[in-house]
């Protein structure tokens, strides 16, 4: 899963709104690094711990050459995972249902009237003239894109 999907999966908790729901795992990304930039760890309960974690400097080999090089010390994040998540994954204990979006509220609908019956007449009469409006406003794009490219020429 990436990101995208991610958002995408948690967009029906926020009332199918995907900015509101990128904005809130943008939110939450950014408040686990800037922690870690600090030095803090961030503990979620039943999750895992990220942590930032300090590498000696080492040698090491270049699988290629087979020469020794130097290592330099770095600064690394690291997550471990909490009991709870390695639980669920190993299959020791089952996740309950996952949370269900609230439902969205639904307006009442109003007793249609006769009169409404003559309108749905009309709009299927009016569908035809509007592909064809479709059409043109397809047509003319290109010819502004034409006339622009003529205009670059010059």
């Amino acid at each position: 899963m990436n990101k995208a999907q991610f958002i995408a999966a948690l967009a029906p908790h926020f009332n199918d709104s995907k900015k509101e729901a990128a904005h809130a795992v943008d939110i939450v990304f950014d408040t686990i690094v800037r922690n870690l930039a600090k030095g803090e760890d961030v503990m979620i309960n039943d999750f895992g711990k990220f942590k930032k974690v300090d590498r000696k400097a080492r040698m090491g080999r270049n699988p290629f050459t087979g020469e020794t090089i130097k290592i330099k010390a770095s600064k690394k994040a690291r997550f471990l995972p909490a009991k709870g998540l390695k639980d669920v994954i190993s299959g020791e204990r089952k996740l309950g249902p996952a949370p269900k979006p609230e439902p969205k509220p639904v307006a009442k609908a109003k007793p249609v009237a006769k009169p409404a019956a003559k309108k749905k007449v009309a709009a299927k009469k009016a569908k035809p003239a509007a592909k064809k409006k479709v059409a043109a406003k397809k047509a003319k794009p290109a010819a502004k894109k034409s006339v622009a490219k003529k205009a670059k020429k010059k």
